[in-house]
């Protein structure tokens, strides 16, 4: 239904004397605002990753390369402009909104590029007239430089802060509020257990200590997740785990445990590496996808490590033995007939 509505809209949009593109476009925020907008974008990411490989070659094969020599001088200082003023803003918005500046810093790296629409646009505006194919030359070369840059900013962002963070301050109010409320979470009372990620995972955990009698407080950096949890009457807060000024404001003097339901490797041990430099001395038990990341965790000063689906497969079989009085049925059967 989606691709025939596009179709069609498309269709229709080209026969009213707009451009395809548009009536495209109007189909895919038509879809948008239905509830099955995730569904069918899950679908769909196969078919538009391969028509987009054509749109890039299209596009490419329309480029004269003789003109791009004469717009590596504007398209360097353009690219300048987007990798390091669109962080800028960003940081600006998100610490007058009182977030904290790794937060304005973070978000502000994920625009530092502009997007094949850019492209799109570009090839739109060639088609109609609108532009020459030196200005769409010099779009595709900006597109080429702040999108190849901007993904190792990305990767390395973590790094960047660290080197960064002296000068980011102009950035941040002197109380980011917004992200306050894992103080006054920690204010109120006894914590047993901090447990990082209220995911599936992590909120099991959080109901299977709770009904063991120990306060936890769970932290996550999904807004929407954590007012889910607080209207289950979970002591949640908004963070996140690479942060170390995140976990400098967290009680670690006073809890036994910190836990972390999140499997992704990077993300556990920067949470190990921080809790290290701010010398906690409870245990510290985090996930991992598989075995083969256990050891590397544990060295980095994890106490204990869980593997869900090995450790789930493990309780499985004990209770399958249990129930038996140890040995299977089948098993028993076999060796008495064998006896």
């Amino acid at each position: 239904f989606a691709i025939a509505w596009a179709v069609a809209l498309g269709a229709a949009g080209e026969y009213l004397g707009f451009s395809k593109e548009v009536g495209a476009f109007l189909a895919g925020v038509s879809l948008a605002s239905t509830p099955y907008r995730e569904a069918i974008g899950s679908r769909l990411v196969g078919l538009r990753d391969f028509l987009l490989l054509f749109f890039f070659i299209d596009l490419g094969a329309g480029l004269d390369l003789t003109t791009l020599g004469a717009q590596v001088a504007p398209a360097i200082l353009l690219s300048l402009f987007v990798l390091i003023g669109n962080p800028l803003i960003v940081m600006v918005i998100l610490g007058a909104m009182g977030y904290r500046k790794r937060t304005g810093f973070l978000a502000g790296l994920t625009v530092a590029q502009i997007s094949e629409f850019s492209l799109i646009l570009g090839a739109l505006g060639l088609s109609l007239g609108h532009i020459d194919a030196d200005t769409l030359g010099l779009i595709t070369l900006v597109g080429l430089i702040t999108i190849s840059a901007s993904t190792y900013m990305i990767l390395y962002s973590h790094h960047l802060y660290e080197r960064l963070s002296p000068w980011l301050g102009v950035f941040e109010r002197k109380r980011a509020y917004r992200e306050e409320a894992q103080d006054r979470h920690t204010e109120q009372g006894r914590v047993d257990v901090i447990l990082f990620g209220m995911g599936r995972f992590g909120t099991g955990i959080a109901r299977e200590l709770r009904q063991r009698g120990y306060r936890v407080l769970g932290v996550d950096c999904d807004p929407d997740l954590i007012r889910r949890q607080e209207e289950n009457d979970y002591e949640v807060c908004y963070g996140d785990a690479e942060d170390p000024e995140f976990l400098a404001s967290l009680p670690l003097g006073r809890v036994r445990w910190v836990l972390s339901s999140l499997r992704e490797t990077p993300v556990n041990l920067a949470l190990l590496h921080g809790l290290r430099d701010h010398a906690y001395k409870g245990r510290v038990v985090v996930t991992a996808h598989a075995a083969a990341y256990a050891e590397q965790l544990k060295q980095a000063g994890a106490d204990q490590v869980l593997i869900p689906y090995t450790d789930a497969a493990a309780e499985a079989v004990d209770n399958l033995f249990g129930m038996s009085g140890g040995r299977p049925p089948e098993v028993e059967d076999r060796d008495n007939r064998e006896v």
